[in-house]
């Protein structure tokens, strides 16, 4: 079967006693067993009868193996959110002591959790030039646990050569970890390109238009033990599995995400190609033919560019102004809702970290950054454009 049609059939692990076209919500926390022998089962994960709903939930199960099916990985695990899903994944890697190798052009809030936070616990990251081969291999050591990359990094939209780091990951006998997000995985071989543990922000493209909070993890099966660690013991220590509702909603929004992401990625191409008509902006979306990173996008994520895209004002003020005058697109962070989105990253999203530190990591008090979601292309580019001329002046 085809992977639309395997998110729609992938049969549940069990038969629902009703019947049920959709699985149900299992809004509960615990769960009778028949006798002894069958609860020691279960909490030693002998069997997979559900045990406590903070480390397993039909619902979310049902999720995972769905996943499973269409990304044909040895093992899922569903977070509470993306950070969440980063952090286990990271940690079950990491140790005080060992190295990660990654890049500035990082979201805020992993850069803070890799150079901040796993800090405090003696772990080191380094940030390299991930286009960079020689640079990367120059920082990898004996006590490197991963090399830790976006595919396509927000806000920065830089893209790196992910065959090239897997193999200089394994060189030395680490991970090639990957968040996943800007494109969803259904269209990224991650097996082949050398990607051993992929992780996903499903609140924006699965979530069928940020109806929910989740974050997951896919494990190929090429780290020894990276499952047991993942699932047995920062799921079970950490309490962060995904809620059953969360899972309902992003089981319903992976059935449709074919049919939302190919009108969400068209429009984003149209409006770019628009945009990059205009002498007053720059436009950079890796689906335009003059990106730099156009090609190689094109040849690892299988014509894929996401639907993501980010303008360059003349000026912090003229942003401001901007995201002032918009009316249809809505002021808002998250990516991949259903309705177009606009967030001045510098003053946002990295508005916590200091002025140097968003210098180095090349975010720009000039930067948009817009995820195009479902209206038309047409109302979307009258208000952006009507926007950008209020901003830049040209409706005075």
């Amino acid at each position: 079967m085809k992977f639309q049609t395997k998110a729609i059939h992938t049969p549940y692990p069990r038969k629902d006693a009703y019947g049920a076209l959709a699985m149900p919500v299992y809004h509960c926390c615990a769960y009778e067993f028949p006798d002894h022998q069958a609860m020691i089962d279960s909490f030693t994960q002998q069997s997979d009868d559900p045990d406590y709903s903070r480390v397993t939930n039909p619902t979310v199960i049902n999720l995972e193996g769905i996943i499973r099916n269409l990304a044909d990985a040895k093992e899922v695990v569903a977070f509470s959110s993306g950070m969440a899903a980063i952090s286990a994944a990271v940690m079950a890697v990491a140790a005080a002591g060992k190295r990660i190798v990654t890049s500035k052009h990082l979201f805020g809030n992993t850069f803070l959790l890799l150079t901040r936070t796993l800090k405090r616990f003696g772990v080191e990251t380094v940030l390299v030039d991930l286009t960079n081969p020689e640079e990367v291999k120059a920082a990898l050591t004996p006590d490197t646990c991963c090399i830790y990359l976006e595919t396509i990094t927000n806000p920065q939209m830089e893209v790196a050569d992910v065959r090239v780091l897997s193999e200089l990951a394994h060189s030395v006998g680490a991970a090639l970890i990957a968040d996943t997000t800007m494109i969803p995985f259904l269209y990224v071989d991650s097996r082949s390109l050398g990607i051993d543990v992929e992780i996903l922000s499903s609140t924006k493209y699965l979530s069928g238009g940020a109806t929910s909070l989740g974050g997951i993890v896919i494990d190929y099966g090429s780290i020894e033990g990276f499952s047991d660690a993942l699932r047995k013991d920062l799921l079970m220590n950490l309490g962060a599995y995904m809620t059953p509702h969360a899972a309902y909603m992003q089981t319903l929004g992976l059935e449709t995400l074919d049919a939302r992401y190919s009108v969400q990625e068209a429009n984003a191409l149209n409006i770019a190609l628009e945009l990059s008509e205009r002498d007053d902006i720059e436009v950079c979306y890796p689906g335009l033919p003059d990106n730099p990173y156009h090609t190689l996008c094109r040849d690892q994520y299988g014509g894929r560019f996401g639907c993501m895209l980010t303008l360059t004002l003349p000026s912090e003020e003229a942003c401001f102004r901007f995201i002032d005058e918009l009316q249809l697109v809505k002021r808002a962070t998250n990516l991949f809702d259903n309705k177009t989105l606009a967030i001045h990253p510098h003053s946002t999203i990295f508005g916590t970290i200091d002025r140097e530190t968003r210098s180095r990591m090349d975010v720009s008090e000039r930067l948009i950054r817009l995820s195009i979601g479902l209206e038309d292309a047409e109302d979307i580019l009258a208000d952006l454009n009507r926007a950008i001329d209020m901003a830049v002046g040209k409706n005075e």
